[in-house]
Parts: structure tokens; sequence; C-alpha cells
């Protein structure tokens, strides 16, 4: 990295959660990235976390600003797609939060808009940076397990109270499948490719629920079958993550903190960031264990890694072909679980181009 250059201005559009919790912190402990302006209507909230930053109600005036050169949007689903297009049209690079859009067709346009653009235009798929899939990838690589045959993917939570909030509302893009299903589907296709058929069972569990709160997938890889899991209402009990192959299995129970260290106002970098005191247990063919430990998450590589990109000096951390055929996953999921039958996505070229030879996260 060179540490000569200037720093990137970068304007964060939204500060609800993912904007506060997510983005902020870790632009901000990215060298050579300069949060400059928010966009906000809450000036006051954002000024409590970071008063040397600017706030500003119009994002017109955000897209004007001929210094800033990334805009990051942490919006409201609904809102990703048309936001990343201003963005773009405003000849910005754009980050956008996941989901990359609200349809296939949308993601696809916005990967040609970026290329016709000569932007760099990347879906914030943070948890490729998480200690237990980390170490899942690590583990696969060695190939101790042998043929890896069934896996399961579970991102499962316990807040069986409805809550107030867009996330859990009926509309355009709500709902579990879109909120935690982008992170799934992205780690699946890194560790496995684009997979041959999906089947798909969704539904609301909780009282008073008006969108999907828990989510069955199944993914297809020839005899291969990978699980994608998420609910609302797993108090414990669980794993994060299970692998079984022709030479053992490999458990991972808990999942990566930095989330939760980022909600207790720990700032990303600093001692303990991202450790994950959670062995892996590895079991062998005669049912005797052993403990692997796991390497630190750290979700500041996307930043690290998309700085470079910006500078000429590395590739985009999750380019948009990458980003849109997990949203033709999403949607064939969308699919399979209305028809009850199982769904075979139709990849287009460039998506799957951007998975050929596997993928080297920075």
């Amino acid at each position: 990295m060179d540490s000569t250059s200037p720093p990137i201005r970068v304007a964060l559009i939204g500060y609800g959660y993912a904007g506060k919790t997510f983005h902020a912190p870790l632009i901000r402990g990215v060298p050579g990235l300069d949060l400059a302006v928010v966009v906000s209507r809450d000036a006051g909230k954002v000024h409590a976390d970071l008063p040397g930053v600017a706030v500003v109600a119009d994002l017109r005036e955000a897209l004007a600003d001929p210094a800033v050169a990334l805009v990051v949007i942490a919006t409201p689903n609904d809102t990703h797609a048309p936001l990343a297009r201003a963005a773009l049209e405003a000849g910005k690079h754009v980050v956008v939060d996941k989901p990359f859009a609200l349809d296939l067709a949308e993601a696809r346009a916005l990967a040609v808009l970026a290329g016709q653009r000569q932007r760099v235009l990347s879906v914030f798929q943070n948890r490729r940076w998480d200690s237990d899939f980390l170490g899942v990838r690590q583990v696969l690589a060695q190939g101790v397990l042998g043929e890896v045959m069934h896996v399961e993917s579970h991102i499962d939570r316990f807040r069986p109270q409805v809550r107030a909030r867009w996330r859990e509302r009926r509309g355009a893009g709500s709902g579990l499948w879109y909120d935690l299903g982008p992170h799934l589907v992205d780690q699946a296709l890194l560790l496995f490719g684009l997979p041959d058929r999906v089947l798909a069972s969704l539904a609301i569990q909780r009282e008073g629920g008006e969108t999907i709160d828990w989510a069955h997938v199944v993914l297809e890889y020839g005899q291969r079958r990978v699980v994608l899991h998420a609910g609302m209402l797993v108090a414990g009990g669980g794993a994060r993550f299970m692998l079984h192959g022709a030479r053992g299995s490999l458990l991972k129970a808990q999942a990566d903190r930095q989330e939760a260290q980022l909600l207790a106002g720990m700032r990303p970098g600093a001692a303990g960031w991202g450790e994950d005191a959670d062995d892996m247990r590895l079991y062998d063919g005669s049912g005797q264990a052993s403990r692997l430990p796991v390497p630190a998450g750290d979700q500041r590589r996307y930043y690290q890694a998309l700085r470079e990109a910006l500078l000429g000096e590395g590739p985009n951390p999750v380019p948009p072909w990458q980003a849109a055929s997990v949203m033709a996953v999403l949607e064939a999921v969308m699919e399979a679980a209305a028809t009850g039958q199982a769904v075979s996505p139709a990849w287009s070229d460039e998506e799957r181009a951007a998975w050929a030879g596997g993928v080297d996260t920075p």
C-alpha cells in the first residue's frame, strides 16, 4: 500500500444500524480512508459519535462534492439499487451494503453501469472476514476432511419479539432471508462455487411476524449438499458450521464476535479485536476429537482491500458480478419456496467468470 497517497474521502449514506455499527468504525479503522461526510437527517446522532464529520441531509450535496471519491450506501434494502445508480452516474466509486439489490435484473444492470462508467462497484460482504468462516475455509484448503459431502451453515438468533423496524415489517427487501441470506450464500459460493440447483422452505414463525423469519435452503452440487439455515427462535444448542467428509467431520460451535465487539464499543484493531477463543472440533474416523484454533477475524480487511482497488493496487474485494450471482441464488430461493420445486439459476457468462478458478479473498 502506498502510504504517500492522499486519503480517499468517503461519504456514508445512512446512519442506522449498518452505518453506525459497521461502516463508520470500519472505515475509520483503515489508514488512507477519510470518513468525511455522512448523509443523515439526524445530525445530532451522528455528531454524538463522529464530532469531526460533516453531516448533510441531502444526498445530492454529497454526490456533488468533487472531493468525495467513494460513496458507501447503508440504507434500507429497497433503496440500494437507485442510490447506487445515482452515485455511479455522479462519477463516484460505490460500496453497497448487502443485499446488492432487490432482484437480479437490478443487480446485473448496476454491474454493467459500473463497467461503462469505469468505476469500482463493490458489495459489503464483511462476513468473508469472520473468524468462523476463515477457520472453515482454512480446514477445507488443507483437505483433512477428504471430499466434503454435507455442509451446514447456520446464522441463528433468539429474538422472539418482533421489533418495530423496517427489516421486520412487510415490504420490499425486508425479512430474514434478505438480511442474512446474502451472507450465507456468499460464503457458500466462496467455498464451493455456483450450485446446480436450489431447494428452499421459508416461513413466518413468530407471533405477530409480518415477514420471513425462518429460512432453510439446500444448494445442490452434484451429490454434495450445502444447507443454509437462519432462524429467530434459537436460544442455544446449535452450531455455526458443521461439515462432514470422507475422512472426518468439523464442528464450529460459536459465531464470530466482531459484531458483538462493535456493539460493545470496541474500536476495530484494538487489543483482542476479532479474536475467537472457540476452537473448532475435528473428528476423525475413529470418533476421536481434536481442537483446532481459529484465525482472528478482521472485517477491516474488506475496506483495506477496497482502498487498494481504488488506487489500482489490488482487485475489488467483492466485484459486482460475484454479488449479482449471490442475487441470483436469493431470487432462486424465493421461487423454489413459492413453487415447492427445485430451481436451477440461469447464470450469465459474467457470473460464471466471476467465480472461475475460485476466489482468493484478500
